[in-house]
């Protein structure tokens, strides 16, 4: 079916209808999570986010007969420019209808834009970047994402790969056991290691968050920075994504590793509130918030989505030492799985790390370039 238009968003209507339209595409789909709209609106305020004061994006939506059947966003990330002395741009917030020519025509305005203004490669889909939500979920359609996780349908891969992109990377999500699971040799080697490197693992400081959040944010920087994909995050931007996960926080899940008082690594747990929000239907008045509060009293499920050490103590036990704590503390408040997302499928200790803990792949996402 033809008769469509491709336009840029630039107004507060056009925006309105960008960040509407996933609500209509998945409406009666048993998998997806309505995200909270009150997110989406402080996700795409490019005058407040932090995200913007090292970048520019541009949305354009497909309309057939005045109504959204598609959208994506063309992004260009000055920081990862900078940092990998690479000119990308990046394509994200993709949603289409089943309709080639549609997805074709969006991801070609996406292209166009990015290579006016000078890049070389592109790669996406990225939620703005590798830091939110990425990639495009290509196996494991049968459950809903775990937080933070994206979700789309099935026919997705077909349509981009159709637009003249190819894979770039694929991500790996496994899913484990808590109650069980093979503990052992992690927990020698963490009690090894902190005897003999004196490595202290501990959950954060509440009372502290700020202060904890600086330091973390610097191991951050430092123990990604060699991942492929990897994109600096700006002071700011870590505190205001740090504040935003502080309601869904569990101090238990949130660890850091010190070596005589230095932190030299971070593992971050979240439960899983995607179980929560799928009854709020992404609206948190006049009935969201109650059901939220409400479901979540039975979230039973973890997503791992950080852990990481600097490389100087990298084959100190740290990362076994986290391992351990975060099954132990998932099992005494009763969580039944834990979700290890996402590796890269190249990442071949982490992936055998999440295998050696009883983990089973169960979903992946791929993330595709033009070059």
């Amino acid at each position: 079916m033809s008769g469509f238009e491709i336009v840029p968003v630039r107004d507060k209507r056009g925006l309105h209808q960008f960040i509407e339209f996933p609500y209509s595409l998945y409406c009666g789909d048993p998998y997806w999570v309505p995200q909270l709209r009150i997110a989406q609106k402080e996700l795409f305020d490019q005058h407040k986010h932090p995200f913007y004061a090292h970048a520019e994006m541009q949305c354009f939506l497909a309309l057939r007969d005045s109504r959204p059947i598609g959208r994506v966003a063309a992004i260009l990330d000055r920081n990862y420019s900078e940092f990998h002395q690479e000119q990308a741009g990046f394509f994200g917030f993709f949603e289409c209808v089943d309709e080639q020519e549609v997805a074709t025509a969006l991801l070609g305005a996406a292209r166009k834009w990015l290579v006016e203004r000078g890049a070389e490669v592109i790669r996406g889909p990225v939620n703005p970047s590798t830091n939110y939500e990425c990639a495009v979920l290509v196996e494991g359609f049968d459950s809903s994402p775990k937080v933070m996780m994206s979700y789309n349908p099935a026919y997705y891969d077909a349509l981009i790969q159709g637009a003249g992109l190819r894979k770039a990377k694929d991500l790996y999500a496994y899913l484990a056991p808590t109650e069980g699971a093979p503990m052992e040799r992690f927990l020698r080697v963490a009690d090894r290691s902190s005897k003999a490197n004196e490595v202290l693992i501990r959950p954060i400081h509440m009372d502290r968050f700020e202060e904890e959040v600086e330091r973390v944010w610097k191991v951050y920087n430092s123990a990604w920075s060699r991942n492929w994909g990897f994109v600096p995050v700006t002071r700011d931007e870590f505190l205001f994504m740090a504040h935003d996960m502080k309601a869904i926080l569990e101090p238990g899940f949130v660890l850091l590793g010190e070596v005589r008082g230095k932190v030299v690594g971070f593992a971050l747990g979240l439960p899983d509130v995607n179980q929560a929000l799928k009854h709020a239907d992404g609206r948190l008045f006049p009935l969201g918030l109650l059901k939220i509060l409400y479901h979540k009293r039975s979230i039973r499920s973890l997503r791992v989505l950080v852990l990481g050490v600097v490389e100087e103590y990298r084959t100190a036990g740290v990362a076994a030492g986290f391992y351990a704590e975060l099954f132990r503390h998932a099992v005494r408040l009763g969580y039944r799985d834990c979700e290890a997302s996402w590796i890269l499928e190249d990442n071949t200790l982490m992936n055998r790390s999440a295998e050696a803990l009883g983990g089973k792949r169960y979903k992946t996402y791929r993330i595709y370039e033009w070059n």
